[in-house]
């Protein structure tokens, strides 16, 4: 049973991290800064309960405030550029991030031991869940609560004038700024929310593993987190979910039998599926087709 709830930890964590580009490419920024924001969540909130024996939950809202705040920073010099370049320079951002955690070093004692932050080596002995008695269950059902929430506030968001006004700029930002949108204004603030939801999976995944390094948070976790919402679909949160689901339930963990296979396997599926759904597994027809069934099962109810 262990297996299942870790894999259910898993799936959380990236739900998350997918989220945190979702809300990005609303605005039709494609980025791969998402690592970073995660990287910066992890070590913050790792040092927090670590070093200073704060408890998990305001350690991870701190961590995700500092991310949301770096994010802010760097969302305004990426409006100077778009496109290709966008992509290249929040890639570099990502790395810069992972190479500051590689060189930084704060170690404190904590009885025999010297815990924190090692430079290459890492950020060992982040034991917040089993010192506290969490059991792999718990664990599960907490990363579960947070993404439970994080998608109904991206839902809400969504489906209020914020999301018409950040699906506006995704679509024409010209169009957009005729009607007297501040394009500056919003496309910080998606990135700042970005980095705020980045942070708080940073901080569960480094409580998770209990064990990070610069290593962990590469262009390939940021690729993941671009990936998801693409493939989902960027018409709803759920389909985010569904690709988390299909790549790390079925590509990864679900055909692990296949070791070094699965590398091509993985790629043909991603193109397969883009092919296939090519505006994502959640797009506007089945949205529609969703509600429609929706409609029919409360008026047959109410029958």
């Amino acid at each position: 049973m262990d297996f299942y709830y870790g894999l259910l930890q898993i799936i959380g964590m990236h739900t998350i991290l997918g989220l945190s580009a979702y809300i990005v490419l609303l605005t039709g920024q494609v980025t791969l800064a998402q690592a970073g924001f995660f990287a910066i969540g992890a070590y913050i909130a790792g040092m927090l309960t670590v070093l200073a024996g704060w408890h998990l939950v305001p350690s991870m809202l701190v961590a995700a405030v500092v991310s949301g705040t770096v994010a802010c920073l760097v969302g305004f010099p990426a409006l100077r550029i778009k496109g290709l370049m966008l992509v290249v320079a929040t890639m570099a951002f990502g790395e810069a991030v992972r190479l500051f955690w590689f060189n930084f070093d704060y170690q404190r004692s904590k009885g025999e031991a010297l815990v924190g932050p090692l430079g290459g080596e890492g950020f060992k002995q982040i034991r917040y869940f089993p010192e506290n008695g969490w059991t792999t269950g718990e664990v599960a059902t907490f990363v579960w609560i947070w993404v439970a929430l994080i998608m109904a506030a991206l839902w809400w968001i969504d489906r209020s004038r914020a999301g018409a006004v950040l699906r506006a700029v995704g679509e024409d930002e010209l169009a957009a700024q005729s009607v007297g949108i501040n394009l500056t204004a919003v496309k910080v603030t998606a990135f700042a929310v970005g980095g705020f939801i980045a942070g708080i999976g940073g901080a569960i995944y480094a409580h998770y593993t209990t064990h990070i390094e610069h290593s962990n948070f590469g262009v390939i976790l940021a690729t993941f987190a671009i990936a998801y919402p693409i493939l989902g679909g960027l018409t709803n949160v759920v389909g985010t979910l569904l690709a988390v689901i299909f790549i790390q339930g079925f590509l990864v963990e679900g055909l692990r039998f296949l070791g070094d296979w699965r590398n091509l396997l993985f790629g043909a599926l991603i193109v397969l599926a883009m092919n296939v759904r090519p505006r994502g597994l959640i797009d506007e027809r089945a949205m529609l087709f969703l509600r429609r069934m929706f409609g029919l099962a409360k008026r047959g109810t109410n029958a």
